[in-house]
């Protein structure tokens, strides 16, 4: 059954297309994702399904009992009472039967006879509607939901009217996660979460038995939680079966084809044309006329659009000493009136040159504070950080480069550095600010296109280390796509925190994972670091289990040594006790994994350790 549909629907704004003739249908359990770059009629296209936008031409059909819950990019600054209020409101009839049944048991109270039995009757009838509507979980569910999205106790007793928009967002998240509905509409739900509410959504979702559509540029997310994708591009809307990863494949097979079948028509083109230029006053003109009357009727096909990618290529940087930085007995925190606040430590460490590390953690970890300390926009409490020789840093976060409004892109660049016009022009070109787009004034940007000054104007300064904070916050998937291509060509070194997973995966060689109080420091890439650390998909926390120590490993050497140590005087059941012990850990690591317990997986992996250890101490002794 289609929860709705629509037939040839059109919106305009004024005379531009935003999306025109899209026939589409969602069934029940569809999981959908829906992909574009900025600006082409994505919330839009949102607005229109939930009815808050009205259309230009075509029909949607909705069926009066399909229950919406719709989320937007930012939630207004609407509503009063506490964040926990607003999400409560999910259970207003639960609420409502509450206030009943109290009324109802005051009655009985106070009440004698037929009256007392009237109102023992209505309560007994209020407490089946109560249980039949989930009044006996509800709580328990809503505790799930906050914890999974990471709403702390004092945001929830935040009033709605001073949080922030971030926080409203994740708040009316909660709200429409626990309303049930039918159809559930997300526009950019990632935006706000860190890694253990990443998580926690995709498994939410993933297991989600009705259906959703989700506007999306993360990547990573989509692959997890989507079975089919809808591109919305050009005003028209294309549909793909499959996670995002499918998507790309099959678009790109489409493109090929469409591309085939341009250049086969325009060759039939051509000839045709040819033809009847040749013998349009001769013997066939007859036959000429007859190729044109059917030339004339041909639809003709558009010739496919290309994606345009920035273009930085690897120029060359600088040089600079083997070590970037080196810190010595760090102490990461901030200063108050009263006193300094110390975050975590930072074990002493080296970035070497040409490495690329990603600093990873939940929000409010200090992970920009961690960025700030090594660019030195913030003391440390304490230690050293040293920077290497001849190392020229550039620092890259979204709206950290206040460009003047009133600026034109091209005087955007040459406010940075004074270079001639057609070399500005040209460097432009690279992040595809082209022709009269390099007038356009800074004002009139989208947030990728800000995004791809920004990082023009970083990069005409040829830093050799890049020291980024969450570089992909708000961009499209074009723009994340061409950053991606602009830091895979560049060929210093760079620093970055980030929650975009996709990027991590890409470049990271290194990875310093936030905890808590501490900080981890792990080589290799971030599929690595999950894999180490025993986290099946949850990359937000750290469990210090040495991936050449397994259990697996280590019962293979236990029974080795006792084939060859038959005689060893050793207590047996100590060995079973330890290694009953491991595996009931490492299931325990797998829980709190699921639910995203940081400081439980710590607590669980420091064991998983301890007992490693004693396991290999009893290996050796034989």
């Amino acid at each position: 059954m289609a929860l709705i549909a629509g037939s040839q629907v059109s919106l305009y704004y004024s005379d531009i297309e935003i999306f025109s003739n899209v026939t589409f249908e969602v069934r029940e359990k569809s999981h959908i994702g829906i992909v574009g770059s900025n600006g082409s009629g994505k919330t839009s296209f949102l607005k229109v399904l939930i009815g808050e936008q009205d259309f230009h031409k075509g029909e949607i059909f909705k069926p009066d009992n399909t229950k919406i819950g719709y989320v937007p990019q930012t939630s207004l600054q609407s509503g009063s009472g506490t964040i926990k209020d607003q999400i409560q409101s999910a259970f207003k009839n639960i609420l409502q039967i509450e206030i009943l049944m109290e009324n109802s048991a005051l009655q009985i109270q106070n009440t004698k006879g037929t009256q007392r039995t009237q109102a023992e009757h209505a309560y007994s009838n209020l407490l089946d509607k109560y249980e039949s509507s989930g009044g006996y979980t509800y709580k328990n569910s809503m505790d799930k939901v906050i914890s999974g999205l990471g709403l702390s106790e004092e945001l929830l007793n935040t009033p709605v009217q001073s949080a922030s928009g971030g926080e409203r967002t994740r708040a009316a998240l909660a709200k429409a996660l626990l309303t049930g509905p039918d159809l559930l509409i997300l526009d950019e739900p990632t935006n706000y979460l860190d890694f253990k509410g990443l998580n926690w959504l995709e498994s939410f979702l993933s297991n989600f038995s009705n259906s959703f559509i989700i506007v999306s540029h993360d990547r990573y997310f989509l692959d997890k939680v989507a079975k089919e994708i809808w591109e919305i591009d050009n005003g028209s809307l294309e549909i793909y079966k499959g996670n995002y990863s499918q998507y790309k494949l099959l678009k790109s097979e489409r493109e090929k084809r469409l591309l085939k079948e341009y250049e086969k028509q325009q060759i039939h083109i051509k000839k045709t044309e040819d033809f009847i230029a040749r013998y349009h006053a001769g013997q066939r003109s007859k036959e000429a006329r007859g190729r044109a009357k059917k030339l004339s009727r041909i639809s003709k096909l558009s010739e496919p659009t290309k994606d345009k990618h920035i273009k930085v290529s690897g120029t060359n940087v600088t040089r600079t000493g083997e070590i970037i930085l080196r810190t010595v007995s760090l102490k990461i925190g901030y200063s108050t009136e009263s006193r300094p606040i110390e975050l975590f430590d930072v074990p002493d460490c080296e970035i070497i040159r040409g490495t690329t590390t990603a600093i990873i953690g939940n929000n409010g970890e200090g992970k920009t504070t961690l960025i700030r300390t090594i660019i030195g926009a913030t003391e440390p409490i304490s230690g050293n950080i040293t920077i290497g020789h001849n190392v020229s840093v550039g620092y890259f976060r979204q709206g950290a480069d206040n460009i003047p409004d009133n600026f034109t892109v091209l005087e955007a660049l040459l406010d940075i550095k004074n270079i001639n016009i057609g070399e500005a022009r040209n460097f432009l070109a690279k992040f595809l600010f082209m022709g009269d787009g390099i007038f356009n004034q800074v004002k009139s940007l989208s947030g990728g296109e800000r995004g791809r000054l920004e990082l023009a104007r970083l990069l005409i300064k040829s830093p050799n280390v890049l020291v980024l904070d969450e570089p992909t916050t708000h961009l499209d998937i074009p723009s994340r796509e061409a950053l991606e291509f602009m830091l895979t060509e560049f060929k210093g070194t760079i620093i970055f925190v980030s929650h975009d997973r996709h990027l991590i995966s890409l470049l990271a060689d290194n990875i310093w994972a936030i905890t808590g109080s501490t900080v981890s420091q792990f080589k290799g890439t971030y599929s690595e670091w999950i894999s180490t650390n025993q986290i099946r998909g949850n990359s937000n926390t750290k469990i210090n289990i040495h991936k050449d120590k397994p259990s697996s490993n280590i019962n293979k050497r236990i029974k080795s040594a006792i084939r060859k140590n038959s005689n060893a005087n050793v207590d047996e059941n100590i060995i079973v006790k330890l290694e009953s012990d491991l595996k009931l850990i490492e299931e325990e690591i797998n829980v709190a994994s699921e639910s995203g317990d940081i400081d439980k997986i710590t607590e669980l992996g420091k064991r998983h350790k301890k007992i490693s250890h004693n396991l290999e101490e009893i290996i050796k002794k034989w």
